[in-house]
């Protein structure tokens, strides 16, 4: 299956959205390709209408905006300028002279391939979350806060009956109170950073009144639930219990066995977890997360320039390669409002330049302004909501840090100390811990900190596994991509 487009978005998130219905509305043809079933994204994402939602809006944070999203999405699918494709997994944006051509996989089984042909691409990724192993974390009962925040509203399920989420970052705070007010008991909330932090960054965050007000109804509604909150701690260790009523060892996980309590401790002013401390919290579900990376795979295939780990954009959210804007996430982690304004500011951008025109940036200036403050706050946040500075200590020697590969904080430990390396990609090459299925998006944080380097981009070939039949098979349609 090949579509033709003008521009083609990648993702159908807020960024992607705004873009698209921004450009279309300027006279732009857009395809919108993304792999959810329905537009949303992770924010706005929707429970199948087979579930019967009654008040889906009960499980979303702005869900005025999503509306008015949603309904000039339709409108332009309804008018032809729009067209949205689903279930579409992106593996690769191939550049040519006349244009890219956009490789897809077509639903859940992510085999059957589609091209889409555009004279221009946004690229509205998003991002995923940045995972930090510890004893115990591979077990049943351990997930990511954003995977217990999916569940709960695109499946309508609850992860267990006793929670506890943990870790650091502004998602924690809607996870905990979504899921309280799902009917599930959380424990507690516990956050490894420092409240002064955000003292120090007070400037900041008082530019901000609207996020402050949100982060006061998060804090009323823990109140509500009676959710016991941890300041300045951290998940020590993931216990599970076994079906004879034992316990596991060392972070090591065994057949049969399933979470069932944590323990926490305080944190010293240099973040290592101060002894005596510790408290045992029975639960079945710990939510755990340590923040978010930016999904920056389809950029680097392209040739995009980064900084750090973000993709850099110009003023009109252009990427350094002609013809390829991006917005929302990818750019830096920074909520969804960042993302509207980027994704709006896009559009109008493409729209100009496919039309041949100069962009008048008078026509985004409040967009650009929301831009540039919102970008000052996340700055803040990021760093108030740092990770513990000592938290590769809690890595012991038996715990499985790439789960791909099974290799363990040991044999890290022994490429680094005994073997000289001091690199991600030396690591890798002498453990395999990356290699695996994921490609080391998961690992990746905690193989850099173990080795005692920065985390870096690792540049790969596709966004996502391909059969070898589709790969065989591109290119057909268009031809040979431009050489760089």
């Amino acid at each position: 299956m090949t579509e033709r487009a003008r521009l083609a978005v990648v993702g159908a998130g807020p960024a992607g959205l705004a873009a698209a219905i921004a450009a279309s509305a300027r006279g732009v043809h857009v395809t919108v390709i993304d792999s959810g079933a329905d537009a949303g994204g992770q924010f706005y994402r929707q429970p199948a209408d087979d579930l019967g939602a009654r008040r889906p809006q009960a499980l979303h944070h702005q869900w005025h905006t999503w509306e008015r999203l949603r309904d000039g999405l339709r409108a332009h699918i309804a008018a032809g300028r729009i067209t949205h494709l689903r279930d579409h997994h992106v593996w690769l944006v191939q550049r040519h002279l006349n244009g890219f051509t956009v490789h897809a996989l077509l639903g859940p089984e992510q085999e059957r391939p589609a091209e889409v042909l555009a004279d221009a691409v946004l690229l509205a990724t998003g991002g995923y979350e940045k995972v930090l192993p510890f004893p115990g974390w591979t077990l049943p009962g351990v997930v990511t806060a954003g995977g217990a925040q999916a569940m709960l509203k695109g499946a309508l399920v609850l992860p267990g009956r006793i929670a506890v989420v943990a870790g650091t970052g502004p998602l924690l705070l809607p996870v905990a109170t979504g899921l309280a007010a799902a009917g599930l008991e959380v424990a507690a909330l516990v956050e490894s950073a420092d409240p002064k932090a955000f003292l120090r960054h007070g400037r900041a965050f008082a530019a901000q009144p609207a996020k402050l007000a949100e982060g006061a109804q998060y804090a009323a509604a823990l109140l509500r639930h009676r959710v016991r909150t941890y300041a300045r701690h951290t998940v020590v260790e993931a216990h599970g219990g076994t079906a004879h009523g034992g316990e596991a060892r060392g972070g090591e996980v065994r057949g049969g066995e399933r979470l069932e309590a944590v323990t926490v401790a305080a944190l010293d002013a240099d973040g290592r977890v101060r002894p005596g401390t510790e408290r045992r919290i029975a639960c079945d579900t710990l939510a755990v997360g340590h923040g978010m990376l930016p999904h920056t795979d389809l950029a680097e295939t392209l040739g995009c320039r980064l900084d750090g780990l973000d993709l850099r954009v110009d003023d009109e959210q252009r990427t350094d390669v002609a013809g390829v804007w991006a917005a929302g996430e990818t750019t830096g982690i920074g909520g969804a409002a960042l993302s509207l304004a980027e994704g709006h500011i896009a559009g109008r951008s493409i729209a100009a330049r496919l039309a041949g025109t100069e962009p008048d940036p008078r026509g985004w200036a409040a967009a650009a302004r929301s831009r540039t403050r919102l970008r000052r706050f996340f700055a803040a946040v990021d760093a108030a909501y740092a990770p513990p500075a000592r938290w590769t200590e809690l890595i012991t020697d038996e715990t499985v840090v790439c789960r791909c590969e099974e290799v363990t904080g040991g044999a890290i430990r022994e490429a680094v100390d005994e073997l000289g390396a001091g690199d991600v990609r030396t690591v890798k090459l002498l453990t395999r811990a990356g290699m695996g299925w994921c490609q080391g998006r998961m690992c990746a944080p905690a193989v850099a900190g173990l080795a005692g380097c920065a985390l870096a981009p690792s540049r790969r070939p596709f966004a996502r596994p391909v059969p070898l039949g589709v790969l065989a098979r591109a290119g057909e349609t268009t031809g040979e991509p431009e050489d760089d």
